[in-house]
């Protein structure tokens, strides 16, 4: 057997999240169906991604790795499930690498963008991966947003799970008014818990539309539990674009050093 890693690509309206369940439609439940039927293997394949992103949320930069038996072709694997997998969700890449990849545990960084419309006329041929707002001030948001960078408690803008970790490192939150109008907010950590990046564009819209202030985005993310008056913008927004990891020499000691401080269900386990 070898470690095969996949890049991935998905319009997230609908599938319900990434994660297999009973009787519902996920992008890992179409993956793990359609992969041993093409390779013509009697096994499961599981897989392990670095983030199971929820329901109605899309994906350019996906990864994830499975195990394989090592006289296929990854070309070949590609290839098949151009041909069978329905139009919304996309392998770009197949590649086999050491063991010591982890598509999880690996990885340093996951970056999402989420995009907003505040012209008053939002183009309806973006109505599934775009969120149309009241008008927007990208200064004050951007000047807000450096009050939550850093490590820090982030159980505020975090849907409670018991036993689950809300601490994480938010290194980028910035705003950027495109060419075309668009807002697009990028969002990168090195992991995020559940509802973590929808609950901080709510936050960010509430200081950007005029609603609330800087005073009450430090006050909110003082909250010692989840914040009441944080609204979580759809999903359809959302769109995971990349996901980081340090050179290969470095894979086994990330995972490891992941592994150890971290709840292995949690790191990467939850996003938005």
């Amino acid at each position: 057997m070898t470690r095969w890693r996949l890049d991935i690509a998905y319009d997230g309206r609908d599938f319900s999240g990434w994660a297999a369940q009973p009787g519902l439609r996920t992008v890992q439940g179409v993956l793990e169906e359609w992969i041993p039927r093409v390779l013509r293997l009697t096994e499961p394949t599981p897989l392990t991604c670095a983030g199971r992103t929820d329901a109605g949320v899309h994906a350019r930069g996906q990864v994830a790795h499975l195990e394989l038996p090592a006289d296929r072709d990854p070309e070949h694997l590609r290839r098949r499930l151009a041909r069978v997998l329905p139009d919304d969700l996309v392998v770009r890449a197949v590649t086999v690498v050491p063991d010591s990849f982890d598509a999880r545990f690996a990885a340093i960084w996951r970056r999402y963008i989420y995009r907003l419309d505040d012209t008053g006329a939002p183009d309806p041929l973006r109505r599934g991966s775009v969120v149309a707002t009241r008008p927007l001030d990208v200064a004050a948001m951007n000047e807000a947003a450096t009050t939550l960078l850093g490590l820090r408690d982030f159980a505020p803008f975090c849907k409670r799970r018991d036993g689950a970790t809300t601490i994480r490192t938010l290194l980028d939150l910035q705003a950027e008014r495109v060419p075309s109008g668009l807002i697009e907010f990028t969002v990168r950590a090195d992991a995020f818990c559940h509802s973590m990046v929808r609950s901080l564009m709510g936050a960010m819209v509430a200081v950007g539309s005029g609603r609330r202030d800087r005073a009450w985005l430090e006050r909110t993310a003082a909250a010692p539990a989840r914040a009441g008056s944080v609204f979580v913008m759809p999903a359809h927004g959302l769109c995971l674009e990349e996901v980081g990891y340090p050179p290969a020499q470095q894979w086994a000691e990330r995972s490891a050093r992941a592994r150890s401080f971290r709840d292995p269900a949690e790191l990467g386990g939850q996003h938005d």
